[in-house]
């Protein structure tokens, strides 16, 4: 499953996040790639536990727990801190998949890369290329998302991003380990989420509404993994 969420920084809050990050001191970003990624990418990452790169980090987790769409979606146990990178004058990072566990710098916690995230901090006509290309199972998509939306998608997902050949995009990525580690059980209760509470609104006596919200918390706990 592949959800756009929109919103998640306003566009005041996005520029004086740009404007820092253009004054930033930004490393390699092989420094967090595994040995077969780093042969395929070619951008800059702010440092694990960089003050902005942390500071940022704490406003998007902030805001994630409280949005509905992501807690529906993605049933979070855990959420790698995120990290923030820069592509530009020919930057980008050909395809792969994720590794499977992180572990946080300085951290004995691991975490099970059930989702892939992504947070533009760059308007799309501020860059040319740059676009996240995601295989699934509807083909290959091509994510371009306006500055402070996110992209959520399975961190199985083979997926790279194109070489930015104008201006510079910045954005920030992390992983998620769900509740319920299978994406198509992840789906399913996602969409059965969506109907409970579209029929909260519009029938809010309909009997069938304790059946289908209890038949969703049935469904929750023999998937859940804690």
């Amino acid at each position: 499953m592949l959800l756009h969420i929109p919103g998640l920084f306003a566009k005041d809050e996005v520029q004086r996040i740009r404007e820092a990050l253009e004054h930033a001191d930004w490393a390699d970003g092989k420094i967090t790639a595994g040995f077969q990624s780093a042969k395929a990418k070619h951008n800059l990452q702010l440092p694990e536990g960089h003050p902005l790169a942390k500071e940022i980090g704490a406003a998007m987790l902030e805001r994630l727990w409280k949005n509905p769409l992501f807690m529906s979606a993605a049933l979070p146990h855990k959420v790698f801190p995120p990290l923030v990178n820069c592509y530009t004058a020919g930057g980008s990072f050909d395809f792969h998949i994720d590794n499977a566990v992180r572990q946080p710098k300085g951290s004995i916690e691991r975490v099970r890369t059930d989702l892939s995230a992504t947070l533009f901090f760059s308007e799309p006509e501020d860059y040319d290329g740059g676009e996240l290309e995601i295989q699934d199972t509807f083909g290959t998509q091509r994510v371009k998302l306006p500055a402070g939306d996110m992209v959520l998608y399975p961190g199985t997902s083979l997926h790279k991003v194109n070489a930015v050949t104008r201006g510079a995009r910045y954005a920030s990525f992390f992983w998620t380990q769900s509740l319920v580690r299978e994406d198509s059980q992840r789906a399913l209760l996602f969409e059965m989420d969506g109907a409970i509470q579209q029929l909260t609104q519009d029938m809010p006596e309909h009997p069938s509404l304790i059946r289908l919200t209890g038949t969703y918390h049935n469904l929750l706990r023999r998937w859940v993994e804690v």
